[in-house]
Parts: C-alpha cells; structure tokens; sequence
C-alpha cells in the first residue's frame, strides 16, 4: 500500500469512497444530510475544497486503486481573553473501502498526514463523527483521539 498526497485533479478518484462514508450518514440523518443525486457536483465541490491552500488529503493505494482518503483542514485561531491561540488540523473526511477495513490503512493515512503537516508546526488535531458511527468512534479512539466537548443540535 502506496500513501499518496492528493489534489484537486484527484477528486474524481474520491467519488465512490464518498458515496461509501456519505451515504451511510445519508441513511442515518437525512434531515441533516443531503444524497448525492448527480456525482459531477460532488467531484465538483470535492476539487474545490481539494484546492485550498488549508486543506491536505492523502490517499491510499493499493495497485493503483484508491482504498481510502484522508482530508485534513488546517484552523488558526486567534487568542482572546479566555482561549489561547492555537493551530490545529481537523480531520474532516476519513473513508476506507468496506473491503480493506481493520487492515491500518486509516492508520497509515493519518500517519502521513501527521508527517505532512509536523513542518508546518502542526501538533493538535480534532475531528467530528456522528453520534450514530460507532465504528468512527472506535477509529478515532484508535488514532488517539479522546472527547473534549460535546456538541448537540435540536431540529424541530
């Protein structure tokens, strides 16, 4: 397996990865979540995130075939009265193939992000998973990840 960084020309290549990860949230939250009714505005939205200066994706591969993507968002915010300032990297997508789970490769992608983005000064992540995917949660927690807020939404 190949680690690869990827870029906005890549973003075809993302598609049926996102429809894996996507779909499933689709499924569980559809009040929240919109489908994918036509594939070209989602490579489309996929290859202009993918172009921003502050946003790094990785890719795994494995004879030539992509299994599994990482994309990261570098944040900066500023100190105020009561926060300190800080940078850090949120992880915003992480999708592996149904067929090449719980073999590391999420592991190896964020590892490679880690060494990426450790000479930009890097050294905090965050991320977000639904409260229904236990299977991010144990990723996360896997990756080192632990709980420092909880978020909840109403939705009449």
């Amino acid at each position: 397996m190949d680690i690869v960084a990827l870029n906005s020309a890549d973003a075809h290549r993302l598609l049926p990865l996102l429809h894996q990860v996507h779909d499933l949230h689709v499924t569980h939250m559809p009040a929240r979540y919109r489908p994918i009714t036509k594939d070209q505005d989602a490579v489309d939205w996929l290859a202009d995130w993918l172009s921003q200066d502050e946003v790094h994706a990785f890719g795994a591969e494995l004879k030539g075939d992509l299994v599994g993507y990482a994309i990261l968002e570098i944040e900066h915010t500023p100190a105020t009265v009561l926060k300190h300032a800080r940078s850090r990297a949120m992880l915003q997508h992480v999708c592996v193939d149904a067929g090449h789970r719980r073999r590391g490769v999420a592991k190896a992608l964020f590892g490679a992000a880690q060494a990426h983005l450790a000479p930009l000064g890097i050294k905090a992540y965050g991320t977000t998973y639904a409260s229904f995917n236990t299977a991010s949660a144990a990723l996360m927690a896997s990756l080192g990840f632990h709980p420092t807020l909880i978020y909840t939404e109403y939705r009449p």
